[in-house]
Parts: C-alpha cells; structure tokens; sequence
C-alpha cells in the first residue's frame, strides 16, 4: 500500500493543508479538510479542544494507544516559491505540522483497511501546539482517560536531521520553558545631570550580565540551561536618563530543578539590583511547556521496530512541544523526522519563511507509525 499512489495522496493532502494555515485554536479550514478525509475513510469522529478532532479505530482487548499530530500554523510570511503557498498572508505551515497530519491521515487510512485490531488505536489532531498548550485543554476534556489510553507517540519534522533518519532518544529530547517580562522603572533626568536620576538602562544592562552569572555560577556545568533576555526596549532621547526599560526573554531547561532555580535566581538578583540601581523591577514569569522526556520501555520498542539504518540517537534539543503534556500523565515517545536535503536544497530551519520538506519523508513518517504497531503486535 506504501506506494507511489499512496505517496501521491499524501502529497495532495499536505499541499491542501499548507494553503490553509491558520493559529492557535482557531482552525477552522484546516478541521474540515482533516475530518472531510477521515470521513471517508469510514472513521466516527469527536471534536475536542475547539476545533481538534479525535477518531478511534476499535480493536480488541482493552486500552488504547494514542498518535498525536499537531495542527496550527505560524505568523510567518512565507517566501518560497511554490504552486501552493499559502493563501493566507502573514501565515504559513513554517513548523511542518502540515506533514505531521498529513502523516497521521496516512496512517488513518492504512488503518481503515485492516480488518482486526488487537488493541484500539486512538488518532489526535490536536491543535495550539505552538500556543496556548492544545494537549492540555484535550487532556483536561478527559479524551486520555475516556478511551484508556495507555501510551501516546508523535514524530516532529525536523531539519537538523538527514533526510530518511528517524531521530531517538532515551529520556529527554526537548525543554521545559518559559517566557520572562520585565519592566525596570527608574526616574528621568537630564543626561547632564544622571546624579538626579535612577538610570534604567544601566540597571538593565548590569542586570542581563548577571542573569549569565546563573548559568555560568550557579547552574552544575553538566545540566543544561538557556536564559536569554532578546529583546530589550527604552529611552526617549539621547540626553535624557532613562526611567524605564521593558525587557524579554526565555527559560529553557531539561530539567524542573535546573528550570525552578534559575528563576530562584533572578528573583534574587533583582533585588540587588533594585537596591545599588534605586530601581523597581516587576517580572513576570509564564511557565509554558514541560521538558518532552521519552519514556525508556518505549525507547526500546520503537528502536527495535525500526530499521538500524534509519535510526539515529540524538541529542536533547533546547525546543519545547507541548506533547510533553501528554508524557506527564502516560508513557509517551516523541521522535524527529529528518527533512534535511541539501541536494534538493531543504536546508532552512524551523519557522523560516522558506521553510519546506521533501514529501517523500511523509511515506517513512506513515511507515514508523505501522512498524510500531506490528512491533506492539497490535496487527
């Protein structure tokens, strides 16, 4: 069945849903052009998390095991030079999620033709993965639990991986994250005169340098950890001292550990720095994402069921998915898809506005999925 034809389907899926991206949990088109396919391909359907969609293939025993594909676009503008850019200005499949359903309906369909099961099969189209968090509102609608799901995998499109590898590994594979906003509120003052002022821009700057004294000082050499402030906003004019600076940034950390002591530290030395700058800082930290850690009985399972050759052992990435969600409350494995083709010039990153993948990698995405399932002998 993973032929040509086959391919060919999954290439006019894909190339549908890339012209449609949309954000977040709104999703309208691209819920119809995934259900319009499910549908005919005889699957009952449930709508969760607005505008995601679950559908079960029924098999015997008990419990579920659960493939999860992600379903919201990105506001980037895409720049490739393709019959189906998107029609949606300002917005574009610039994460691969398209593929990833594409990937899923696939294997929908190749389910759709087995005649028994051994084990239900349970199929998410989850939305908001790049924002709010759509694992979490399906999670709290209580879908894991009312089909008894017992494990979950996904795949990730990814350029940073040779084309025809699927990337694993043991234990964690992306970050824990967070989003950092803080606003230091100095007073103004002439530029001539900085002594009758508080100056902003100097606290912040002595701030940002502190904040790598965390990682460098604080954090154990071997336990990875990222804090970066990238955006830094102040100042009305040349000769005037600042009185307030607005600064962003971002948490990342494999670990909760690692994750809750680096903003142990910050709130530290902002109170120094409040204090020798005569400053009042306000941060606001929103924990996003947990770290995505592979669970090892599953690590075992998908290596063995899977062609040497294609494997390839990865190390963690400093990204953040929220299918980690899913890990926290079942076992879960979660793997990359590599896309990088230099001879077919699929080189750019992740939410690039030039962005775009070999579709022959959807074929091994669909093939991973069975191989799984044959070596769980759920068929």
């Amino acid at each position: 069945m993973l032929n040509n034809e086959f391919l060919q389907e999954l290439t006019l899926i894909r190339r549908r849903l890339h012209q449609v991206p949309e954000l977040a949990f709104d999703l309208y088109q691209t819920h119809q052009i995934v259900k319009e396919y499910l549908l005919s391909y005889g699957y009952e359907i449930e709508v969760v998390a607005k505008t995601g969609i679950v559908a079960l293939k029924k098999g015997e025993g008990t419990g579920a095991l659960a493939f999860r594909a992600d379903m919201d676009g990105l506001e980037v503008t895409e720049l490739n030079d393709i019959d189906y850019i998107s029609l949606h200005q300002g917005k574009m499949h610039a994460c691969g999620h398209d593929g990833h359903m594409a990937i899923l309906l696939g294997f929908a369909k190749y389910l759709s033709r087995l005649e028994k099961l051994n084990k239900d099969i349970l199929l998410i189209f989850q939305p908001a993965e790049e924002g709010p968090g759509g694992a979490k509102e399906i999670i709290e609608e209580g879908i894991l639990k009312k089909y008894n799901v017992e494990g979950i995998f996904g795949l990730h499109i990814f350029p940073g991986l040779e084309q025809g590898k699927i990337g694993l590994t043991n234990g964690p594979l992306m970050a824990q994250s967070g989003e950092v906003d803080l606003v230091i509120r100095g007073s103004s003052a002439h530029g001539a005169q900085p002594h009758k002022g508080s100056d902003a821009i100097v606290a912040a700057s002595a701030l940002i340098l502190d904040y790598q004294t965390i990682l460098s000082r604080k954090i154990d050499p071997l336990e990875p950890g990222v804090l970066t402030i990238g955006t830094i906003k102040g100042g009305e004019a040349r000769n005037i001292i600042a009185g307030n600076v607005q600064l962003n940034g971002t948490i990342r950390a494999f670990h909760g550990e690692t994750y809750n002591l680096i903003k142990e530290k910050m709130k530290k030395i902002n109170l120094g720095i409040e204090n020798i700058y005569e400053v009042q800082i306000d941060m606001e930290i929103r924990d996003f994402y947990p770290p995505v850690i592979n669970d090892s009985k599953l690590f075992e399972i998908v290596k063995s069921s899977l062609d040497p050759e294609k494997v390839e052992i990865v190390k963690p990435l400093m990204l953040a998915e929220d299918f980690s969600f899913y890990q926290q409350q079942i076992p879960g494995i979660f793997m990359l898809l590599g896309s990088k083709n230099e001879e077919k010039g699929f080189v750019q990153p992740l939410h690039n506005g030039m962005f775009n993948f070999d579709e022959e990698i959807l074929l091994l995405g669909v093939e991973t999925y069975i191989k799984i399932c044959q070596r769980l002998n759920v068929f």
